[in-house]
């Protein structure tokens, strides 16, 4: 059976969604064609199952890139109070959490209803479980899946990243980019725990559990939160933003003591100066079992002025090589992607392929911890879908 249309989206996620949403509501005959059994399958585990859709202080800067300047456009074009309006628009009740993350106060199938509502309304027609077998340019595209040919001049690719494999993610958005000869910038995890090498396991493995605010930085990044340690390594929001920017064999730093000095109560001279000392006075600022463990592994064997002063930079300057993450199986998102010197700013339009379009995660843009993806997902497929 050959099913006709203006634009065929392949994945119902955020972004092909979102454009497949603006698309019909300007005419056009849109098909949305979904591998698996519902749409919005990580829309629907993200946020703890309360989706964090979006972030109010939403910036450039919150974004990584091969080029940081690619997502401006599109960032400007479709905002976080755009997407803010769409969720008001259909009563859903919603809050802030720090740092400008909107919530939704009930279930992030209240997102997915949302968008598919709106696809109804704009006559948008979803395809489940519908997996793609090939996809080849005639004169128009031609999507086979086996029961059906899909044709249209319009292809929008919206697969998303390799993240959370055990919902669906396969890396079927990047070979099909390679098929149409467009260049795909490396791929690794982002947002993803890190693992302890040997050493660091031997010493801090069994400290599970335990968190601190702290400062982690790598190249210039920058990121204070909580770090948490875990029974493999670090994670929490401080080790998940910073997780973006590193490669294999790079050095995290971590600042264990963000505000002021911990070493001034044992600097009197007639301060009492011992490894028990030193242990009261950290325990004021880190938990008691990561003060005591990270000052038997760091401490002096004098306690003098000059030793005090270098246990004090150690504090702030906790040096770490990771082993490696813990892989695109708990990575929240996909650093790396399509290529962005390959597609249009304005539209996500392939250069080099008239028709061809690229959206959301399969994209060289990732965002940082905090609605950041989503809002990217909102705009690049509302560019989508004012050009297609």
């Amino acid at each position: 059976m050959i099913h006709q249309f203006d634009v065929i989206v392949l994945g119902a996620g955020a972004a092909g969604l979102m454009c497949a949403i603006e698309a019909g509501k300007r005419g056009r005959k849109v098909a949305v064609l979904e591998r698996s059994e519902r749409a919005g399958k990580k829309i629907l585990i993200s946020g703890g199952g309360r989706c964090n859709f979006t972030n109010l202080h939403c910036r450039p800067e919150n974004f990584l890139s091969a080029n940081p300047h690619f997502c401006k456009s599109a960032l400007a074009r479709y905002t976080p109070q755009d997407f803010l309006a769409l969720v008001e628009k259909h009563g859903i009740p919603y809050h802030e959490k720090a740092k400008g993350q909107l919530f939704c106060d009930g279930s992030a199938r209240e997102i997915v209803g949302l968008l598919e509502r709106e696809c109804a309304q704009s006559g948008v027609m979803i395809f489940l479980n519908t997996p793609v077998r090939e996809v080849r340019r005639e004169d128009r595209f031609v999507v086979g899946t086996g029961s059906a040919e899909f044709q249209a001049p319009v292809l929008v690719v919206a697969t998303g990243g390799l993240s959370i494999p055990k919902i669906g993610a396969t890396s079927f958005g990047y070979d099909l980019a390679s098929q149409f000869g467009i260049r795909v910038q490396e791929c690794r995890p982002g947002l993803v725990p890190l693992r302890f090498n040997p050493e660091d396991h031997k010493n801090y493995g069994d400290l599970s559990g335990v968190s601190a605010e702290v400062i982690a930085t790598l190249d210039g990044a920058e990121f204070r939160d909580k770090m948490l340690i875990t029974h493999r390594g670090l994670s929490g929001p401080a080790i998940l933003q910073i997780s973006s920017y590193w490669w294999s064999g790079e050095q995290v730093v971590l600042d264990l003591v963000p505000d002021g000095e911990w070493t001034a109560e044992l600097r009197p001279p007639k301060a009492r100066r011992d490894l028990a000392a030193a242990k009261t006075a950290l325990r004021q600022v880190l938990p008691n079992r990561l003060a005591d463990r990270w000052l038997e592994l760091h401490s002096p064997q004098a306690f003098s002025n000059q030793s005090l002063d270098e246990l004090e930079r150690q504090s702030h300057r906790w040096k770490l090589v990771p082993s490696g993450t813990e892989g695109y199986e708990k990575a929240e998102g996909t650093v790396g992607g399509v290529d962005t010197a390959e597609l249009s700013a304005k539209t996500m339009e392939s250069r080099k392929v008239p028709g061809l379009f690229f959206v959301g995660e399969v994209v060289d843009v990732t965002g940082h911890l905090g609605g950041f993806n989503f809002q990217w997902a909102w705009a690049s497929g509302y560019c989508a879908g004012q050009a297609v």
